[in-house]
């Protein structure tokens, strides 16, 4: 480890994949190179997602072709963690619907079950994973059968994937068709914001003080806050500014940066929130349930000191920016 950034505080760092170190199949900016110089400086790493629809070899390939040598054993999906559970929980051999990729398919294979393709095969679960091919007869079959008593798995419930045209329907879009038409929830989420990812990643590795970093609030950041780990919110995917002024309590990070390079700066400069009212070039004001935002600079630490402020009880829509630098930074987070 490294002393004096934020990375050198920690011996493992678990990311997260879309969104924090590539948009479907390409590499964000600058992403290679900080997983490199983390391996350089021989920082444990690991990665931890919730995208089913490919297998850890798969993604470990698909990294290591972006210039990011990967293991697949550093590589931990919702789909594998979701086929290792229901191998625990059901007999060897019991049938299985699955709603999703081929890779989730692959994994429950592995593990044992068997798969089936309608609700007259009498599945003892269905399992939900993204698959972009997913349609409305398979949707149609698992609705009929949890409503015959199959137990209903889901890999995660990510509303959104990022992608270079803007957030795409995820497993979570998928998830409320069903939601909707069976009018209650999954029986069993397995991955994030479940914390079964992190601390498997944890163990695996024996970290002793691991860093999580994501980017979004509702699985990356509250899985971390519910594993009891530090994170990094990273605004290169889903959750922007404005989701960070309002976020809950157990979705606020540690940490906060515009990309991975937050992660060899000082601890301090990515802290959040941001105290004392000022700080690089900006400065915020309170007033009751208003706050002004004024002077210019880097707009994460404008970001990072309007939390202290939001966070305590100022409705992000109660902020308002004094100069200009202040006002274009608001309307570009849409404030």
């Amino acid at each position: 480890m490294s002393a004096g950034d934020l990375a050198g505080g920690y011996d493992l760092v678990v990311f997260d994949l879309d969104g924090v170190v590539y948009l479907i199949d390409k590499p964000i900016g600058g992403a290679p190179e900080a997983i490199e110089q983390l391996h350089g400086r021989g920082t444990a790493v690991a990665y931890a997602t919730n995208n089913a629809s490919r297998r850890s070899a798969d993604v470990a390939g698909l990294l290591t072709g972006m210039g990011v040598p990967a293991r697949p054993a550093e590589v931990l999906t919702s789909a594998g963690a979701t086929a290792t559970v229901l191998a625990e929980r059901l007999p060897a051999g019991a049938p299985v619907l699955v709603v999703g990729a081929d890779a989730l398919r692959a994994e429950l294979t592995e593990a044992g079950l068997t798969l089936v393709e309608s609700a007259g095969d009498n599945p003892a679960a269905v399992v939900q994973g993204y698959g972009p091919e997913v349609g409305w007869r398979i949707l149609a079959e698992a609705s009929l059968a949890v409503r015959d008593g199959a137990l209903w798995v889901a890999t995660n419930t990510d509303r959104t994937l990022p992608s270079p045209r803007g957030p795409l329907p995820g497993n979570g879009s998928l998830v409320a068709v069903l939601r909707t038409a069976l009018d209650r929830e999954p029986d069993l989420v397995v991955g994030k914001p479940e914390p079964a990812l992190f601390t498997t990643a944890a163990a695996l590795s024996g970290a002793e003080r691991p860093l999580v970093v994501g980017d979004r609030l509702d699985t990356d950041i509250q899985g971390a806050v519910t594993a009891g780990l530090d994170s990094l919110l990273v605004l290169t995917g889903v959750s922007t500014p404005a989701d960070l002024l309002a976020a809950e309590p157990a979705r606020r990070p540690t940490f906060v940066a515009a990309d991975l390079s937050g992660l060899f700066g000082p601890a301090a400069t990515a802290a959040v929130p941001l105290t004392g009212g000022e700080g690089g070039g900006w400065r915020v004001s309170r007033d009751g349930d208003a706050a002004t935002l004024d002077g210019s600079g880097d707009p994460v630490v404008a970001l990072r000191l309007l939390c202290a402020v939001t966070w305590d009880g100022v409705p992000p829509s109660g902020v308002t920016g004094a100069s200009d630098a202040a006002r274009e930074v608001l309307a570009g987070w849409g404030l």
